[in-house]
């Protein structure tokens, strides 16, 4: 019988196929979506987020653990969206410039969207411009904006700078979140909201799209 730690060092050790399997699996068992990204998938990622921080494993670890991740993801959406939520608005998201790492972008997009919000998910490497031309187009209430990497999370200035240029600065909300960044980077790049994980980061959304900006 498959279980929650078997799933999460299943992942750790980047078992992509094995992963998706079992998270199949977990769910015949009668385990709720949530319960096992919760507990199963997302403590195998903060795991390895200890580790790849002191050191103990580098990039090619942790992204072959991402892919694992992946693969999880795929079986759990379904059920972690649900159709009949009403939409409440859209938001556009993802990776900046120079980043190509997804996983946090693609857990932000689940959230999002199981809390009845419409994602423009650009997915990873995204320009400023991009960002802005699809909330322009998309009439977003929100940007977000996620980076993995010391070296990348500087592109979110830039984000910033170009939603002023092109005068939305009133209209959205720049959400931004990653590994590297804090509240104090979010503030000292003129961002609205920094968020440290998907759940958080969709709540807040959740209510910014309700309540209006």
């Amino acid at each position: 019988m498959a279980s929650l730690e078997e799933i999460s060092a299943l992942m750790q050790k980047g078992r992509a196929k094995n992963v998706k399997v079992m998270a199949q699996e977990l769910l015949d068992q009668g385990l709720d979506a949530q319960t096992i990204l919760d507990k199963g998938l997302l403590v195998a990622m903060g795991i390895i987020g200890v580790k790849f921080k002191n050191n103990e494993i580098f990039v090619p670890e942790v992204l072959v653990a991402a892919r694992a991740m992946n693969k999880g993801l795929e079986v759990l959406q379904p059920y972690l969206i649900q159709d009949d939520v009403p939409t409440v608005g859209t938001a556009v998201i993802g990776t900046v410039k120079g980043d190509l790492h997804d996983i946090g972008k693609n857990l932000c997009t689940i959230m999002l969207k199981g809390k009845g919000i419409n994602v423009i998910d650009l997915g990873s490497d995204v320009s400023a411009t991009q960002y802005v031309d699809a909330a322009i187009e998309n009439h977003a209430k929100i940007i977000g904006c996620s980076a993995l990497l010391t070296t990348t999370m500087k592109q979110m200035a830039n984000v910033v700078k170009e939603i002023e240029e092109r005068g939305i600065r009133d209209k959205v909300t720049i959400m931004v979140g990653g590994a590297p960044l804090s509240q104090d980077y979010c503030e000292s790049i003129g961002a609205d909201i920094y968020t440290p994980d998907a759940a958080t980061m969709a709540e807040k959304a959740y209510t910014i799209l309700k309540e209006g900006k």
